[in-house]
């Protein structure tokens, strides 16, 4: 059974499909049950990824990378995930927000930060959510004033890959008190070597393990102004310009995940034996196994669709929002599916089953609530 063939993936995006995969058999599948029973941040692997260049290559040519658009990093992402989320997440994390740099900020900042990152030589994250705010943007609190030639930053943040790793990160700010909910916000580049940053990981998953997330105190955090990204109030559009591209990404991370889980339901189901014959020769097996291949089928025939609409700037909102909600909901209902075709062996912790089971709780959560891209469905049809 393959499940993740090149039939629906365009032609130039192959090449780095392959590539994923190789390097997702090698470091990341052999690797995965450890580090999720470890919890530890797998620098090994990570520093693998750099070295093959499958780490931050999004970021353009010019600046030290490959210049990968969203049909080939999702082309990439169903691949890492299918071996393990934990790691692919991080590997994914790497040079999370960075895409803001290049899209928005100066030639300065351009070569100051993002090129260590697309050569392997620093890693970043975004800052965006915080302790009593997720999916709102325009919510956010974490305020930065000006003084003089400097921004003062601060607040909290929560859920932040790499807060605690990262050589830096984009944030998320107000910066203005003006009502409009949708303008008084900006994107400042803050090393986390600066005074007053203080970040600790957040209590342990029960997915996605090798991942770490960090809870930031930013206490008169003062940045220079040349850090400020794009135009002042600007934020919260270039964060949502951003998610478009994100989403669909993470609804790769749902690909995988199911297809890792609907591998693990087939190879089992016709191992096991019940009432003297194979489990597969059960007709509800039979259809459940169907039910799943259909659902994983349709999702990813959305979710590359959606990419290309993505990448051609044709309502990208919408077809963002539908492909993340399809594929993150599919990889929960194959790995619910799965686990029951396991029975009791289905919580024992060594069962790939279990760890994807744990992991498909996350993608349908992060960036951006389905509930939340429901509501954006509605609203851009």
């Amino acid at each position: 059974m393959e499940l993740l063939d090149e039939e629906i993936v365009p032609e130039y995006a192959r090449p780095i499909k392959r590539e994923a995969r190789e390097f997702a058999q090698e470091h990341i599948a052999p690797n995965a049950e450890d580090c999720f029973r470890e919890g530890e941040y797998p620098w090994e692997i990570l520093e693998a990824g750099q070295e093959a260049g499958l780490v931050a290559q999004d970021i353009p040519e010019e600046y030290g990378g490959r210049g990968l658009d969203v049909v080939q990093m999702l082309a990439l992402a169903e691949e890492f995930y299918r071996a393990d989320a934990g790691i692919a997440l991080t590997l994914q994390l790497a040079s999370f927000g960075g895409e803001m740099i290049y899209k928005y900020g100066s030639e300065e900042q351009k070569e100051e930060y993002l090129r260590p990152v697309a050569e392997g030589e620093q890693i970043t994250g975004l800052a965006v959510s915080e302790p009593d705010t997720g999916s709102d943007l325009a919510g956010m609190t974490t305020t930065a004033e000006k003084d003089g030639d400097e921004y003062v930053i601060n607040g909290e943040k929560y859920w932040i890959g790499n807060g605690v790793e990262a050589d830096w990160l984009t944030v998320f700010v107000r910066t203005s008190e003006e009502n409009d909910r949708y303008s008084n916000q900006s994107l400042l580049i803050v090393p986390t070597d600066a005074d007053g940053y203080e970040a600790e990981h957040i209590p342990e998953k029960m997915g996605m393990r090798a991942s770490k997330q960090a809870h930031i105190v930013f206490d008169d955090v003062r940045v220079p102004e040349e850090n400020l990204v794009g135009q002042e109030n600007g934020g919260f559009y270039m964060v949502a310009d951003f998610f478009n591209h994100g989403r669909i990404v993470v609804g790769g991370h749902g690909l995988g995940l199911a297809a890792a889980a609907i591998e693990e339901a087939w190879e089992f189901v016709h191992d096991r034996e019940a009432f003297g014959r194979s489990i597969n020769e059960f007709q509800a097996v039979q259809h459940g196994l169907a039910e799943m291949r259909m659902e994983f089928e349709a999702a990813r025939a959305l979710n590359h669709r959606a990419a290309r609409k993505v990448r051609d700037e044709e309502n990208p909102g919408l077809w963002a929002a539908l492909a993340k909600t399809k594929s993150t909901e599919t990889a929960v209902d194959c790995a619910q599916q799965g686990m029951q075709f396991h029975g009791g062996r289905s919580i024992l912790t060594d069962r790939r089953i279990a760890r994807v089971y744990r992991d498909v709780r996350i993608p349908v959560i992060y960036e951006g609530t389905n509930e939340v891209q429901r509501n954006l469905i509605y609203r851009q049809s």
